[in-house]
């Protein structure tokens, strides 16, 4: 790490902002071994070839893969985990339509499913189920055949509607 005052840069250097702006100078090729290793984030699984879907993030208010994202092209960037949403011990809205919903079996889509459906209500609050489908057709679940996973994002939208106009803040709250 650099000295106070005196910035070095390199390509395994960078400060990142994560929730809520979390500084940390990191090592790792990519941002999933950033939030797992590093940050000790637990949301977030690998099957590090950007195949499942499982350890998305949301980078700039888009959902990706963060097993595909080199950690140095964050730099300066918003980056929101699953364990960013939560406010004061309770789930985010998101989270709790896929509890509602019975959309939740193994665990292992969840986050990934649920931050793909954050980053569609964020920019489109009413979605069509086709839109919903095509927001997570990056998410692979081999459990609930999508049904439930597709009606618990249905109800999320509702459930944000009702609230201040249906938007969180920009640290995915």
């Amino acid at each position: 790490m650099p000295k106070a005052g005196k910035r070095r840069w390199s390509s395994d250097e960078a400060v990142l902002y994560i929730n809520q702006f979390r500084s940390v100078w990191i090592e790792p090729p990519d941002l999933l071994a950033v939030c797992a290793d590093r940050l000790g984030l637990t949301g977030k699984v690998r099957c590090g070839q950007g195949e499942c879907g499982a350890c998305t993030v949301i980078l700039d208010g888009k959902a990706v893969n963060s097993c595909m994202v080199p950690a140095a092209r964050v730099e300066g960037r918003r980056v929101v985990t699953i364990e960013g949403l939560k406010t004061a011990g309770k789930p985010h809205p998101i989270q709790q339509a896929f509890i509602d919903a019975g959309a939740i079996q193994c665990g292992f889509c969840t986050p990934g499913m649920i931050l793909s459906a954050k980053a569609l209500l964020d920019e489109k609050p009413h979605p069509t189920r086709e839109e919903i489908r095509t927001a997570l057709a990056g998410n692979l679940c081999r459990c609930t055949g999508y049904v439930k996973i597709e009606q618990a994002v249905e109800l999320a939208a509702r459930a944000l509607s009702l609230t201040e106009g249906g938007e969180t803040d920009e640290d995915g709250r």
